[in-house]
């Protein structure tokens, strides 16, 4: 069937006002739609994925490879370990991604990256090309940096910085644990993911053993001198768990050296304290695909442009997330959406021509302290030349009503339901 040119431009025009004349003009001109790969499917990978696929309207070819088929969000998690939430309910699957967005939904593990050949190696076998690569692995934990701890050691003492069935693990060791037992945590140094989230894990074990074993202590043996949201926390718990928690700082603990699994002692300059349940969370870095890549530097994170989150090493690569050296941004769920966001459109526009805005990012991390009580810290954020820079930021007051924390709290949940509509669809 022959058409004509007016039908055709008449086609053509109304096409691209409707935003399909990427996608036809590819078509038309027989070539293959560029290829986007995208390894990990957290809140930036899933994300990141999505937001091509979607803004693109079909002009790039998403790959999205995940090993896990139910995604368990870090955030939120310390809320079933408080007994507020399901594990079931920070669980998250990639059916709408690949149903509603067209994304290639791969579950298999990606082991390699080829950045000459521009490939992804699987485990399963094969190889997967793209001319855009974006990674999102999140963190590797550095076990040995806690001496003594190990992978196999986190059967027994879970560090659960990964959510899912160590969170599990850790909950039921506190629900089995002894009248009067201690729990001990070792939280990790900077930089690490979810700046808040070892003090909110404090306050939430607190919670569950205030109704279930209130004679029960907590020590925190922490390498910092201080940590995020601290007068808030500390708030907190001398006012809902008096007496129960102790935090020590490195200066007078004398540091960790070292956790005797067998018998749960944890070895300090100070003293030798004795865990029921311990909790270990060792040191962080890239996930292990970025520094096989050759794309990490010698923090073991890894450098971008802020203004796309391009790698400084490679500018076919985009990185996300827990992995990102991201300046000011903390490594948080609500980070890793906003920097996908930002690499999303530079890519598009790289790859399509599409037009690109001034880049910019947020964060807010919400915390529970106890029932009702949450208390939020955040800001924004600009690229500048060497880092991407807080321009404004926020954070609850101490002294606080009990209505402004309710709300807060209800703000949080709120804004959890939002964002993983706008991660996986």
């Amino acid at each position: 069937m022959s058409i004509s040119r007016r039908r055709f431009n008449k086609a053509v025009g109304v096409m691209a006002g409707t935003g399909l004349l990427a996608g036809f003009s590819l078509a038309v001109h027989g070539q293959a739609r560029p290829k986007v790969v995208v390894v990990g499917g957290g809140a930036g990978g899933a994300t990141a994925a999505r937001y091509l696929a979607k803004d693109s309207q079909g002009a790039i070819d998403v790959t999205l490879i995940e090993p896990t088929k139910t995604y368990y969000s870090c955030f939120f998690s310390n809320l079933y370990l408080g007994g507020f939430r399901t594990l079931e309910s920070t669980g998250h699957t990639y059916g709408k991604l690949a149903s509603d967005y067209g994304i290639n939904v791969v579950h298999d593990w990606a082991i390699a990256v080829d950045r000459d050949a521009k490939t992804v190696a699987l485990a399963g076998g094969g190889s997967v090309p793209y001319d855009r690569l974006v990674i999102a692995p999140g963190i590797d934990l550095i076990y040995d940096s806690v001496p003594g701890y190990s992978l196999e050691a986190s059967g027994v003492m879970p560090h659960a910085w990964k959510a899912g069935t160590q969170t599990t693990l850790l909950k039921n060791k506190v629900a089995a644990m002894r009248e009067g037992g201690t729990f001990v945590m070792v939280p990790p140094p900077n930089p690490y993911r979810c700046p808040p989230g070892p003090y909110e894990r404090v306050s939430m074990v607190a919670h569950m053993l205030k109704q279930s074993n209130p004679s029960a202590k907590i020590i925190v043996l922490d390498p910092k001198e201080a940590f995020s949201k601290q007068a808030l926390f500390m708030e907190g718990w001398e006012k809902h768990y008096p007496g129960m928690v102790e935090w020590i700082p490195a200066s007078i603990h004398g540091g960790v050296e070292a956790v005797d699994v067998a018998s749960g002692e944890v070895v300090t300059g100070l003293d030798t304290f004795k865990a029921d349940v311990g909790n270990i969370i060792p040191a962080q870095k890239a996930g292990l695909i970025a520094g096989n890549a050759g794309l990490a530097n010698d923090s073991g994170f890894c450098p971008i442009e802020p203004a796309t989150m391009a790698s400084k090493m490679d500018g076919n690569i985009h990185i996300i997330g827990d992995a990102c050296i991201a300046g000011d941004m903390p490594k948080s769920g609500f980070s890793a959406n906003s920097q996908a966001k930002v690499a999303a459109m530079a890519i598009r526009a790289d790859l399509t021509g599409s037009p690109t805005f001034p880049p910019r990012f947020s964060n807010t991390c919400w915390s529970l302290i106890a029932t009702d009580d949450g208390v939020k810290v955040g800001a924004r954020y600009e690229a500048g030349e060497e880092k991407i820079a807080s321009v404004d930021s926020f954070i609850s007051a101490t002294g606080e009503d009990a209505a402004l924390r309710k709300a807060t709290y209800e703000e949080s949940v709120g804004w959890y339901e939002g964002i993983t509509a706008d991660i996986f669809g």
